[in-house]
Parts: structure tokens; sequence; C-alpha cells
């Protein structure tokens, strides 16, 4: 309906001014009506005309349509319009725009790296990556969703360098000492522990190099027999598994692809070296980079002086292998804001020998995960907080509070505290706050969605209809009107690849059912079936909306 008015105020403006200009439509307060614009200040300077006098030619106009029961100038030439009930009910069954429709688009996200438990902030990557994923599903793109994780690299020399010195020396056969429970907590003890090495002594860095190199040999050669592979295999298998199983409790849509840094970077190496011939990358004291200051960004090292890819070139690989592979249309990467520079001359360097994919690509970023009180996740210094403390934390809360047992309502309370912000803040969880069963939270829109189920029930009516050309009175309209937005909200939500909007509209839907149930009786009332109706339909869009956000939405608490 909104883009309806938008298309009539637009016909107007070129009907009596011979010009087009981008109109806006707000929702003001209730009592101004459910529209208004600002499109005759916006046309008084060209026109060099009093705004108020062209918001009342303007108005002339609107009045004629049949979809207002009132149309009123305000202010300095504000234009406010009321929809007929007639016509604001038919705008509750409108369905978002496919705006993605026949598009193929990658989203990448989670990325968690193998010999290291998933942290805090793969934890939200992880969830803003499935709403966002679900966003661009509904928009109607063929949705594929992509996992990259770290399998070769100087953190996986770090683990390794520990594991060995953990088990004695190259003893593939002692990690089945490990108990499966114990396992990623243990291979996250070893990274510290490496990494701690690497930083604190000398020759212990230097070993830690060495397998560096010996971690690619092992893929180059395919090489699984000797003891040093053995101990490499066994434990990122170790790890694929603790993700798998995370991902299953998270109940997130399955990834359509996982892939490994190993697997792309020859193409990435092989790619470098071929545009450092074509002049793209450079030489510089036996590294290979890429100078981003001539592009206004910083140079970056793309193949380093021991002769080994950096993350650079992996994710050049990266690149071109979605690329080789999908085709893609859009190509959706969410990463921490920390990588926000990384990527752009990362993104820039493909541009210059292959612009199709680089412009496709959006890069995505978010803000560091933080627990109430300050403290940041890191687990290069091992004060990390794992994606399981998370879960624990919240489950220990709920059940202190004596408020649920349930997971489906814990992972709501988590899913939904990561999702309400906007993308790009920090995050600060609050597990008290999150699992709360009134305020903003995940649990307190479950159980809105579970009211309103147990109110359809409780009717004996079988029709649940509202009649044409029936007056709706103020707490029905104000519901009503909330609910005419949420295709927009989504549509919104969709382009801007922002779910915090429908966390917002949720909730504020939510606090709008409670005033109209507060105040019209539902159940053996005359309007029963017109109440019921707008129950149903409330109840149906909060649980689309949050099974966008990946919450589930029960139908009794």
């Amino acid at each position: 309906m909104k883009q309806k008015i938008i298309t009539i105020i637009r016909d107007i403006s070129r009907k009596l001014y011979a010009t087009d200009i981008a109109i806006e439509l707000e929702y003001p307060d209730e009592k101004y009506g459910d529209f208004t614009t600002n499109v005759a200040m916006k046309l008084a300077k060209p026109l060099k005309k009093n705004p108020k006098y062209i918001a009342q030619e303007i108005t002339s106009e609107l009045q004629k349509s049949d979809i207002f029961s009132s149309v009123d100038v305000a202010g300095a030439g504000f234009i406010n319009m009321t929809l007929t009930d007639d016509r604001l009910l038919e705008s509750l069954y409108e369905k978002p725009v496919k705006s993605r429709k026949n598009k193929k688009v990658l989203v990448e996200y989670s990325d968690p790296n193998p010999f290291k438990p998933l942290h805090a902030g793969h934890l939200y990557t992880t969830l803003v990556g499935d709403a966002i994923a679900r966003l661009v599903e509904q928009s109607g793109a063929k949705t594929i969703r992509i996992n990259y994780g770290g399998d070769v690299g100087l953190h996986v020399a770090k683990s390794i360098w520990a594991i060995i010195k953990e088990l004695g020396g190259e003893y593939p056969e002692k990690l089945a000492d490990i108990p499966k429970t114990e396992r990623p907590n243990w291979l996250g003890d070893r990274y510290v522990e490496g990494n701690n090495a690497y930083q604190d002594n000398h020759q212990s860095t230097q070993e830690i190099k060495l397998l560096n190199k010996n971690i690619y040999k092992i893929h180059e050669e395919k090489n699984h027999q000797s003891t040093f592979a053995q101990i490499y295999w066994t434990c990122r298998e170790w790890s694929y598994d603790y993700f798998q199983q995370l991902y299953k409790k998270l109940q997130v849509t399955e990834f359509d692809e996982y892939i490994s840094e190993s697997s792309v970077t020859p193409l990435g190496v092989k790619t470098v070296n071929e545009q450092l011939e074509k002049g793209i990358y450079e030489k510089s004291d036996g590294a290979i980079i890429f100078d981003g200051e001539k592009y206004g960004l910083h140079t970056r090292v793309f193949i380093n002086s021991d002769g080994l890819p950096t993350y650079e070139t992996k994710d050049v690989g990266l690149s071109l292998t979605k690329w080789e592979k999908y085709n893609f249309d859009e190509s959706i990467i969410i990463t921490a804001n920390e990588q926000s520079q990384y990527m752009q001359v990362v993104i820039k360097s493909i541009e210059q020998f292959l612009p199709e994919p680089a412009l496709r690509t959006r890069h995505l970023t978010h803000g560091v995960v933080k627990l109430q009180g300050g403290v940041k996740m890191s687990s290069r210094k091992g004060n990390i907080v794992t994606a399981n403390d998370i879960l624990e934390v919240a489950t220990e809360v709920a059940e202190k509070n004596k408020v649920t047992q349930d997971m489906r309502v814990v992972l709501a309370a988590i899913k939904y505290s990561f999702l309400k912000n906007r993308i790009g803040s920090d995050i600060t969880y609050n597990p008290q706050e999150s699992i709360a069963m009134e305020g903003n939270s995940g649990p307190y829109l479950q159980y809105a969605h579970a009211r309103a189920c147990s109110i359809l029930s409780s009717s004996k009516l079988v029709s649940k209809e509202i009649p044409k050309g029936l007056e709706l009175q103020k707490f029905e309209r104000s519901l009503a009107r909330k609910l005419s937005q949420y295709s927009e909200i989504i549509e919104k939500s969709s382009a801007e690849l922002a779910p915090h909007y429908i966390c917002t509209y949720l909730y504020e839907l939510a606090q709008n059912f409670n005033r109209f149930y507060e105040n019209s009786r539902v159940i053996d009332d005359d309007r029963e079936a017109t109440r019921l109706a707008l129950v149903e339909l409330y109840a149906t869009k909060l649980q689309r909306g949050l099974q966008l956000l990946g919450i589930e939405a029960p139908k009794s608490m």
C-alpha cells in the first residue's frame, strides 16, 4: 500500500508541476493518520511557491482517491493521510516483494578455524549469518551458505607444536586417550600454549615456523601416513565434528558447502604469481605485496619472504573458487570489524584483474563481543569465552530464575540478544537480560506468540474473518495499522541485510497487541470473528518474523 501511495503522489506531482521528485512517506503518530509526507516542502524551493499552498493543491487531488478516508494539510505543509478501513485491511495480506528473485547469492559466515574452539565472536557471526541468509532466501534468491575455515597457517602450526609437546612426541595413538567431550577445550588449550611459546621463546618460534611449512607439505604431498600427518588429520577432524555438533545445537540452517583454506591456497598462489608478472602484485624485500596505497588503501603482503602464502592469497583463491563454481550475482561475506580494511585490499587487488566478482562482493562487519562487565574475547591470550560458555551460562540463568529448561527458549534468548543490535556495533551480552520473559527479549516474543495461540485455541468459532465495510474500533485499527507494516519491514531488512529492523518491529508489534488485548474482549464478544482474525494475523506475522531470525515460535510455553 505504501508503494501505491508513493506512485499516486508522484503521478500528481507530474500532473500538476511536470516534475519528478523522490517521495518519502513516514508513519506519524496515529492521531495524525496512517501516513505523512513532506513532498510539498521539497517542491517549494524549485517551484518557488509556498509549501502550504502546494500541499493544499496535492491534497485536493489525493481526496479524489477512494483509498483514503481523509487527507489533511498540517503545519508548514505536511500532508497527513488516513486509509479507509477496507484499504487498511487489504494491506494486511500483502506479501514482501521478492527483490532477489532468480538471483544466485552466496552468504559466507561462521568461518571458525580448526584446532581452536568456536568462540563468542564466531557464535555471533554464525547466528547473524544464519539470519541474513534467511533474509536473502525469503527475498527470492537461490541462497548458497558457505563456511570457510583455516586448516593451514601459523595458527595451526602453533597448535600442532603444543599438541606434540603434550603427547611427548609424534605419538598419534595417544590422542585416543582424550575423551570426546574434552577435545574442543583440549585443542583450545594447546593453541594458547603454542601461541605463548611462539611469542616468548625464540627456539619455539623457529620450530613452529618449520612446522608451518611441513603442514603445507602434508597437503601438497597428500600425506596421511606419517605420524605427524596422522596427528594433523585426526585433530582437524575433531574440530569439524565439534563444529557440526554445535551448529546442530544452535539450530541453524545447514551449510551448503565447507571450503578449507588448504583447498583454495594453490589457486591463490597460482593467481598471485601470474598477476605478479602482469604488474598487479609487486616484489618487496623478498615478499610479494599489493600496493593498496595507489587506491587510497594500505599495502599488504600476499606471499611472505619465506615463500608461504598469507591469508590474503588464500582469500584470493577463495574468491576465485566461489566465482568459478557459482558465477554468483552477489557474494556476501560476514566477518569482524577488524577485517574491514584487510578485505578492502584483497577485493581491490582482485578487481584489477577480475573486476566482476570483486564488484559483486559485499563485506559486512560486526563489532566485538563482550560479556557484561567489558571482557573482550581473545583466543590468543587465553581468556577466551567459547560458544559453549555462552550457551551454558544462558541455560544456568534460565534454570536459576526458574524461567525454563527448554533449549528453544535459551536459543531465542541468545539469538535475539545478538540480532536486535545493528550490525557493526559492539555487542555486550547480558545473560540475565536476554533470558527475561518481560521486556525486549526473544523469550518475551515467544511467550507473546504462545499467548496468541492460546486465545485462538480457546474460541469455538470456525470462521475468523473481518466483514467488508466494517468500521474498525480504536484498538482494532491500531493493531491492523501495525500489522500492515510487516511486508515493508521484511523488504527493508532484506535489502539492507539488517535483522535488527525485524527485532524492533516484532517487539513494537507485541506491545501493540498487548494494548489491543487489554482493551478488546475477544472470546464471547459480538466482534469475536473480527478480533480472532486480527489475532490470527498477528500470530502468523510474529511467527514468520521470528523464523527469519532463526527463532522457533512455540504454540505453548
